[in-house]
């Protein structure tokens, strides 16, 4: 499903950046200062990682370490799931929702170091509302497969056919029809 809208017209053009020397609670501070969730971690003009408030709280605040002398490069993702300006914003909330995540870094076309902007899961439903469907439909289905039990016969859809069904039962962490759990 293409809408229409590229990835470089939505994109924030000057992300909110941070060095990965910096301490996480700077950083954490930067986050609270302009409103975000996340930040890019620049060396020089390249991008070296992402770091999000989620990482911060699992990484961090959880574990009970110091925010005071953690390091921002000590807790940022760098194998970064990345997109170009010219993807249409479909093919942007397609790779949020199969990576779990909440925003990609818009990088060159020729050079996937350079960075170009921004964009969130945010952006995107605001300028297309229609895909909120699409994001919550992804979402519905983990926390069903999280509280799904085999109590009974189950409704829903079959994760290896895709088909609607009213006979559900959960083999090996999927979501079967009583026709594929015979093959």
């Amino acid at each position: 499903m293409k809408t229409g809208y590229k990835v470089g017209d939505v994109m924030t053009q000057s992300p909110i950046t941070i060095s990965a020397e910096e301490t996480i609670k700077n950083c954490a501070k930067k986050m609270i200062e302009h409103d975000v969730e996340s930040l890019v971690v620049k060396k020089g003009k390249e991008l070296a990682g992402i770091i999000t408030d989620i990482d911060i709280v699992e990484k961090i605040v959880a574990k009970g370490k110091s925010p005071d002398k953690m390091k921002v490069k000590d807790v940022m993702v760098t194998r970064l799931i990345t997109i170009t300006p010219e993807k249409d914003i479909f093919d942007g909330l397609d790779l949020m929702r199969n990576h779990d995540i909440r925003q990609l870094p818009v990088v060159s076309p020729t050079d996937r170091r350079v960075l170009s902007g921004y964009i969130t899961m945010k952006d995107i439903l605001k300028i297309q509302p229609s895909l909120f469907d699409v994001i919550s439909q992804e979402f519905n289905l983990r926390e069903e497969k999280r509280k799904f039990s085999n109590a009974g016969p189950k409704e829903g859809i079959c994760h290896n056919c895709g088909k609607l069904s009213e006979d559900l039962k959960m083999e090996d962490s999927t979501r079967l029809c009583a026709d594929c759990r015979e093959e």
